[in-house]
């Protein structure tokens, strides 16, 4: 669709099957681009001109496996149109929502950008429409959005179907994983229902605060298991062992164990933001994920104070590898990468970045420069990129064990490998 208005419409003369809110973001271009292979016609709507102009082109804006053939699948059959006209989302049968709901500088809900965005949509949307907020939102909020749209003088049929996939694997996961649904009303609980049964192998059909939950309670869950992980790691460091053999004794056969997570930087736009919320939701009596938060968030503090008593940083340079928030990734948000680096500022001589997927960081530097210039590296984003890098530095902390040889490798262990 191009950027024309368009007249109010019927119900059986929508002129897309679907809008997507945000369409061209890291949760809306996926569901977009598998709505359209499977012969949606699909609406993005999206006020970032540039990811709009790259889809358009049939490139992806960011990383996501499988996901740029379907794109270009879907471009060349008509399936996929684009808008950054707010009164075009009254075209589509169904509006799906996808916006951030970010949490705040006290670490509560902010319900204020949600909230901006149905004000924008409520004159162009009508009661004949499904409209699906697909955004993780704090318990409570669909119905909180059903009394305020009410409030302004419309009747909508909402319903809350939250996303649930690893983000880069969101066109595979998408269509192989269940898809919890749900509604203010039956009605709508059954159009959502029939909406993912076209992507989805099964729909798993809750309550609004049922499948709120489900999203806060999963997420929470990761970040606390990352959590304890990390703490083992600094209790090993502490005592001067190596974790990875603690951890490959505990796993080794040993079937109840099979799932304990490596140590790493935990971090990402979901894990941390969700038990936060969590957290307000309970009256902020959820100890364990503030608990969490305090180890997640304290392991590159943790890692910066071993080095600085081992060695004198003041006088060194410190090169992080990856500056993503996870491995094969190009998605920089709330990486602790940055939160390292802004540590290393005060204690290291200097501090050089590198990230091979990153590409609004003007401060990275080319791999080969980071691996000459330093004196010691930190693995913050295990790339598969670095997986054959020589490893002869005063020390290299590798906590995710990328390379297999410890969370510290120290100058002295790399020539003994050598001579052996």
């Amino acid at each position: 669709m191009s950027s024309t208005s368009t007249a109010p419409q019927s119900a059986n003369q929508f002129r897309a099957d679907i809008c997507v809110v945000g369409g061209a973001g890291h949760v809306g271009l996926p569901l977009s681009i598998v709505f359209a292979a499977k012969n949606q016609r699909v609406l993005i709507y999206d006020l970032n001109q540039k990811s709009m102009d790259e889809i358009r082109g049939g490139q992806m804006p960011f990383i996501e496996l499988g996901a740029e053939p379907l794109l270009k699948d879907a471009l060349s059959k008509g399936f996929l149109t684009f808008t950054n006209r707010v009164e075009d989302v009254g075209s589509a049968a169904t509006v799906v929502v996808t916006i951030g709901t970010p949490v705040d500088e006290f670490l509560s809900p902010s319900l204020r950008v949600i909230t901006q965005c149905f004000d924008r949509l409520l004159p162009h949307l009508r009661e004949e429409q499904l409209i699906v907020i697909r955004s993780t939102v704090y318990p409570g909020v669909t119905q909180t959005m059903t009394k305020y749209v009410q409030s302004k003088g419309k009747i909508l049929k909402l319903a809350f179907c939250p996303e649930r996939i690893v983000e880069g694997h969101a066109v595979e996961e998408l269509q192989t994983l269940p898809q919890i649904v749900s509604g203010t009303t039956a009605e709508a609980e059954e159009e959502a229902a029939n909406l993912f049964r076209l992507i989805a192998p099964e729909v798993v059909r809750l309550a609004p605060i049922e499948a709120e939950l489900v999203k806060m309670f999963s997420n929470a869950y990761r970040y606390i298991q990352f959590a304890v992980t990390n703490q083992f790691y600094m209790i090993a460091s502490t005592a001067n062992v190596d974790y990875y053999k603690i951890l490959d004794g505990m796993k080794r056969n040993y079937p109840r164990s099979k799932d304990f997570p490596l140590a790493g930087l935990t971090a990402g736009p979901c894990l941390f933001k969700d038990t936060m919320q969590l957290a307000s939701f309970y009256r902020n009596q959820f100890g364990l994920g503030f608990q969490a938060m305090l180890v997640n968030e304290g392991l590159p503090q943790f890692i910066v104070d071993k080095l600085d008593a081992a060695y004198p940083l003041e006088k060194m340079t410190v090169g992080l590898l990856g500056m993503a928030f996870k491995a094969e990734s190009d998605d920089p948000r709330f990486s602790l990468s940055y939160k390292m680096k802004k540590i290393l500022a005060h204690r290291a001589e200097t501090v050089l970045t590198t990230d091979p997927f990153v590409q609004n960081d003007p401060d990275l530097l080319p791999l080969d420069e980071v691996a000459r210039r330093s004196d010691i590296l930190i693995l913050c984003a295990p790339h598969h990129a670095y997986r054959d890098l020589k490893l002869d530095y005063e020390a290299v902390v590798d906590v995710w064990n990328f390379w297999g040889r410890g969370s510290l490798i120290t100058r002295a262990q790399t020539v003994a490998v050598q001579h052996t």
